[in-house]
């Protein structure tokens, strides 16, 4: 399958949230209609791209995995289709939950990484749901529940508060800055 496309970005090699920031940078220089190529090996650039493009109304179109190459394929949105990005205002700080964590270790933290990534270090306890696997979860979200949810700079987890929000799930929020700079205890599959 031949898909035309209008303009390609190249972030092989680049891991969250630089194939965000350059996606950002070639959609403002399309017109509304037009299809770019986000070529990335970062697997978590799946749920990052999905995500960016719900948040921001543009058409997410799917992705193609080539020798190892994420292609990720999205429609610039009209003026009238698109959105604000939004970020999700409810924050806490890496410092900020592991002090929480000391002093209660039934705290739910939600891991939205892909499963190579928390196999290599997630916090101890916390449950691995997937981005991209949100919403087919939901039954185990309960909406009395107060919710931490991390990935690795609070991209993708930024996403999946919103996500959670919508579906009714509002005691959620986003830790940043996430694994990239977790000073607390880590635990290796």
């Amino acid at each position: 399958m031949s898909i035309v496309v209008d303009q390609i970005v190249d972030a092989k090699g680049l891991s969250c949230p630089m194939p965000i920031v350059k996606t950002k940078k070639a959609l403002e220089g399309l017109e509304a209609g037009q299809v770019l190529e986000v070529q990335a090996t970062d697997r978590g650039s799946l749920a990052d791209i999905q995500g960016f493009a719900k948040t921001t109304g543009h058409h997410y179109l799917g992705s193609l995995d080539e020798d190892g190459v994420l292609k990720h394929y999205l429609r610039k949105a009209n003026l009238n289709e698109r959105k604000e990005e939004t970020t999700f205002t409810q924050v806490i700080h890496n410092d900020e939950l592991l002090q929480k964590l000391n002093e209660n270790a039934n705290i739910k933290i939600i891991d939205v990484r892909e499963p190579a990534e928390f196999a290599f270090g997630h916090i101890p306890g916390a449950f691995l749901i997937p981005y991209h696997q949100l919403e087919d979860n939901l039954n185990q979200f309960s909406k009395d529940e107060e919710y931490y949810l991390i990935c690795r700079t609070g991209n993708r987890s930024d996403y999946a508060c919103q996500l959670l929000q919508e579906k009714g799930i509002t005691k959620v929020k986003n830790v940043i800055p996430g694994m990239s700079q977790w000073q607390g205890p880590v635990e290796r599959l």
